[in-house]
């Protein structure tokens, strides 16, 4: 399991702004369920291209043209009532970014880590804090090591089911 060993930079935190804006978008241009199109988003190629592979630097694209690039890739849906509110949209979709530049981790993995019912039961008590503190408390409840020696401690756990005490 990666550890955070990217810190957060100008172009990390731009991409954050990027993908919360899209996300908050989706509620008013897309007509699925915000968790559908989360899931449609995570799963993208244009989100892997665009934002997991940083193509999105050397160009123009706002937020709204993405939304378009994933509709043409999925189709027009209506599929799913659930709406998150603009403001959990925003934070889930910083926070999925935050999580997969810091970590390096494709979003595809991310969002098999972390779903967006959990993120938004998430919303109230965590949106105060900070989003690195809020993904150690997500990863730390999810019983994912936060840290070298927690990962090594869990290892030695493992090897000792598999082969016995020594």
């Amino acid at each position: 399991m990666k550890f955070p060993i990217k810190k957060i930079d100008e172009d990390g935190l731009y991409l954050c702004r990027f993908q919360a804006k899209i996300f908050e978008l989706s509620l008013e241009k897309c007509q699925e369920s915000s968790p559908i199109f989360i899931r449609r988003f995570m799963y993208s190629n244009t989100t892997e291209t665009y934002l997991d592979n940083k193509a999105l630097f050397p160009t123009n694209y706002r937020p709204f043209e993405l939304i378009e690039f994933i509709t043409e890739e999925y189709g027009e849906s209506s599929y799913g009532k659930t709406k998150y509110s603009a403001n959990e949209m925003y934070w889930i979709g910083y926070l999925y970014r935050y999580y997969a530049y810091t970590y390096e981790l494709s979003s595809r993995i991310v969002y098999r880590l972390v779903k967006p019912k959990e993120l938004r039961d998430l919303y109230l008590p965590y949106h105060t804090l900070s989003i690195p503190q809020a993904i150690e408390r997500i990863r730390e409840a999810k019983g994912q090591p936060i840290n070298e020696e927690q990962e090594l401690q869990r290892q030695i756990e493992i090897f000792k089911k598999i082969y016995g005490s020594y």
